[in-house]
């Protein structure tokens, strides 16, 4: 399931991103790709132990883990800390799929299983040419230039490409979740259901039918989840 979150970052704190990486310093990309991306990633990453940068992960990690769509879609367990991505003209990240597992981070966070990417779009597309993502699946390529402030989500398991910037530079948020449910097509189909039931509880309130797919929710929930 890929889906594209609309208000993602409120204008207050894309405006501070901007900031950050307007004032911040940057090292090479590559230094956190495996050992095979490595040979496709050429981009820039704002250097993350700079205090403005570990404020503003914070904070935005804090509104994207609060958000009601990933809370329902992604049914997070814990995040892995935001990497802060820039694309200069004739930069680009090759086809990949990011690793499975992560290592412990730098300020000693525990090892994660990546289910779900996410990648949070910062520059306004009309300010660069190229700098697509595009992310493969069974039905074919998905291409996504989203507008600064809003985020796709998709299955850590996808192949996927930052296609080469042309002109203009691009900004972006990337990172990963790990689900309290392992299997993307059981994260779907809970996503549907508990969509399904939130608006029957808007339409009629705490009614039979609701408290029924809350039943089937809960117990579907209860069986697939991994604590």
């Amino acid at each position: 399931m890929i889906l594209c979150i609309a208000d993602m970052l409120a204008d207050e704190l894309l405006a501070e991103a901007r900031k950050a990486f307007a004032d911040g310093q940057f090292e090479d990309g590559g230094m956190t790709a495996g050992w095979h991306a490595k040979l496709v990633k050429r981009n820039l990453q704002l250097q993350g132990n700079q205090p403005m940068v570990m404020a503003l992960r914070q904070k935005i990690q804090s509104q994207i883990a609060a958000h009601r769509i990933i809370q329902m879609a992604a049914l997070p367990m814990r995040f892995r800390p935001l990497l802060f991505n820039r694309y200069e003209t004739g930069m680009s990240y090759g086809s990949h799929v990011d690793d499975a597992l992560m290592g412990r981070t730098p300020d000693g966070g525990p090892e994660l299983r990546s289910d779900i990417s996410f990648t949070l779009f910062l520059s306004d597309p009309e300010t660069y040419e190229g700098g697509e993502l595009v992310i493969e699946s069974t039905s074919g390529e998905q291409v996504f230039k989203l507008q600064a402030g809003q985020a796709v989500i998709y299955p850590s398991t996808s192949l996927h490409r930052v296609c080469e910037v042309t002109h203009g530079i691009r900004d972006a948020a990337v990172g990963w979740a790990q689900s309290y449910v392992r299997d993307a097509g059981q994260r779907e189909m809970l996503f549907e259901l508990d969509t399904v039931r939130r608006a029957i509880f808007k339409r009629d309130g705490k009614s039979p039918e609701f408290d029924q797919l809350s039943k089937v929710y809960s117990n579907l929930l209860r069986a697939w989840s991994e604590v």
